[in-house]
């Protein structure tokens, strides 16, 4: 035989071994180790669902990463994979990255910044990856769901009755989250609208504000400026709970807590709650994770059942005189 005849069959026998290769990926789908694993979304071939969390630096985080888990755990045909950020961009662009190179069924994602995260959503929704996200939003409708409470409307609420304590007029120091997460800038937005008026005519100053990264520490080292710098501080509204309660740890070392209201958000009951409960905040709204709903929600879509594009999920108040109860919820 010649070097080109060959050469010839090499190709030929390539053609056919490349042929057999390409029917037997497509005969193996949606089995395991050559083994027919039967439909998708069952225990022995459950759906992979990966949650990309921003961060567990904060304890309302990890919270909702308990929630999530304990929702999953309750569905034998739903796997759980789940990758923390550690409070990075450009991490959390990665993790996503990762779920779509493994396969996953469907994404969860709560974002840490809105702008940095929208176009690796948008890719894997476009792919047609599902993606359910939560919290906090990212730019567009390039998503299948999200879920969240109304971060205005909770900001909005805070304002009433920050406007309610102030009744004689007062000096504010605020404490935000991430100004370029949505849930910051809209509970100060909302905030702001409720004491517009008295923000006007100067009935309530604000005297102090700082972006604290929703960190309590970073809290406590501004209220400690903001003491430095005012004898007379009335009432301090933190973005989360955390923040009030660094604000008070600050207050408190100087001895200047007392005759200063603290308001937060977040309301866990190991921690806003038991604040409220203890005399350190004056009140808390609850800022629900919806961490067991984004599982619902995700298997829904696993199954093809209609979803709405935004669920908006409520909020309730606590304070001195309610805290014993369930809160007080909040239209």
């Amino acid at each position: 035989m010649s070097k080109r005849q060959w050469n010839s069959g090499l190709r030929r026998w390539g053609m056919v071994l490349g042929l057999v290769g390409t029917l037997g990926l497509l005969s193996g789908c949606g089995r395991k180790d050559g083994v027919d694993a039967g439909p998708r979304g069952t225990a022995e071939n459950p759906w992979v669902f990966g949650f990309s969390q921003c961060t567990l630096n904060e304890p309302w985080r990890v919270e909702m990463n308990r929630q999530v888990q304990l929702a999953a755990e309750k569905y034998p045909e739903v796997k759980l994979l789940m990758a923390n950020a550690e409070d990075k961009s450009e991490r959390q662009v990665n993790d996503v990255e990762n779920f779509l190179a493994q396969g996953v069924d469907l994404i969860i994602i709560s974002p840490k910044e809105a702008a940095p995260l929208t176009d690796i959503v948008a890719k894997a929704y476009k792919q047609g990856t599902p993606v359910v996200v939560l919290d906090r939003k990212v730019l567009g409708e390039d998503y299948s769901c999200f879920i969240g409470a109304n971060n205005q409307k909770i900001g909005y609420q805070a304002g009433l009755k920050v406007k309610a304590l102030l009744a004689e007029g007062g000096k504010v120091v605020e404490l935000t989250g991430n100004m370029s997460s949505t849930p910051g800038e809209e509970r100060q937005r909302g905030f702001r609208e409720a004491i517009a008026e008295e923000l006007a005519s100067g009935k309530i100053e604000i005297l102090h504000d700082a972006d604290c990264d929703w960190k309590e520490e970073r809290a406590r080292s501004e209220m400690e400026a903001a003491l430095a710098a005012h004898e007379r501080i009335d009432l301090v509204y933190g973005h989360n709970d955390p923040m009030a309660h660094g604000a008070w740890m600050a207050a408190s070392q100087q001895d200047r807590a007392e005759g200063i209201h603290f308001v937060g958000i977040d309301g866990l009951p190991n921690e806003g709650v038991s604040y409220v409960r203890e005399g350190i905040l004056t009140a808390t709204f609850e800022y629900p994770t919806g961490g067991a709903e984004a599982i619902d929600v995700g298997l829904a879509l696993m199954k093809g059942e209609p979803v709405e594009k935004v669920i908006t999920l409520g909020t309730r108040i606590y304070t001195k005189e309610i805290v014993s109860a369930r809160g007080e919820a909040i239209d």
